[in-house]
């Protein structure tokens, strides 16, 4: 049983995408949903803010995973 746990899986983003955890804080960033925002604070969940959605329903400050494949925006 203990080996089963220590050779668990190692996960990592998509090629071209990075974990909300990964960013510093401030960051742009967006989503393949097509979600756009900046990364508040990043503990156990992050704090978001959403300032662009594909459907415009939910803007704002949002608690999100900060395991979340994101594309970190760099260029405004």
């Amino acid at each position: 049983m203990k080996k089963a746990l220590k050779d668990k899986p190692k996960h990592t983003p998509a090629k071209g995408y990075k974990y909300l955890k990964d960013l510093k804080l401030g960051s742009l960033f967006s989503t393949c949903s097509g979600m756009r925002g900046v990364l508040i604070s990043c503990e156990r969940n992050a704090v978001v803010i959403i300032t662009e959605t594909y459907n415009n329903g939910e803007l704002g400050k949002m608690y999100i995973s900060s395991h979340t494949e994101v594309k970190e925006i760099t260029e405004v």
